[in-house]
């Protein structure tokens, strides 16, 4: 809490009061440390805490974002208004801290796709639409740049399906990895490194189909 301090009367033919003003639940408690015999008055004033206002604030943007966002499919399905409300939340919570440097301990962790207006995203969502039998999952968005200063290793992660063959909605996973250097606070530079499908898991009903054709004969269930 900051504490502002302002004198309304102050006698120039004695000496000072100090008094140390501290936050204690949310009061005022005030130590006399040394008295005199001339009474004066004193007024103080307790200023906000810039800090604390500006993390609520920022909060209420990130909820306000992410409301904008609900009920659009991932941006499949948003609207014009919907995106330029949506675009314009976007601009309210990039102006906090504006011009501060890339926190990479905050950046490092897997990220949860919650809208995107990516062209190659929104493809992937088209087609898990229009087609029965392509499924798309949870996508992510994996940043692995701990203790590290201007850059680190990215993934985007595809949780996709076919469904009769594999497990509903997770049962493939897509990984495309890249490399990424900071080049600026708004911008990173990829350098692409792999792609990969991993994590196949094959439904309960091509199990039992397959099952026994693959299950151990003896010599004699040979014959």
């Amino acid at each position: 809490m900051e504490l502002a301090f302002a004198a309304s009367v102050y006698p120039t033919n004695v000496k000072r009061v100090i008094y140390e003003i501290r936050p204690r639940s949310s009061k005022l408690v005030t130590n006399k440390r040394r008295s005199f015999h001339n009474k004066f008055l004193c007024s103080v004033a307790v200023a906000p805490d810039r800090n604390r206002v500006s993390k609520v604030e920022l909060e209420n943007k990130k909820h306000n974002l992410l409301l904008a966002v609900q009920d659009t499919q991932r941006g499949l399905a948003a609207t014009a208004d919907q995106r330029s409300i949506i675009e314009e939340a976007l601009v309210s919570v990039e102006g906090y801290n504006m011009g501060a440097p890339l926190d990479m301990a905050v950046l490092d962790g897997t990220w949860r796709l919650q809208y995107t207006s990516a062209p190659d995203v929104v493809v992937l969502l088209e087609a898990a639409a229009r087609l029965p039998f392509f499924q798309v999952g949870q996508i992510f968005q994996k940043f692995e740049c701990r203790d590290q200063l201007r850059g680190g290793v990215i993934r985007n992660v595809v949780r996709w399906s076919i469904p009769n063959l594999l497990e509903e909605q997770e049962g493939a996973t897509l990984v495309v990895s890249a490399k990424f250097d900071v080049v600026s606070v708004r911008n990173i530079y990829l350098q692409f490194e792999e792609i990969k499908v991993q994590d196949i898991n094959i439904s309960e009903q091509l199990q039992a189909l397959i099952a026994p054709a693959l299950l151990p004969r003896s010599f004699l269930s040979l014959q």
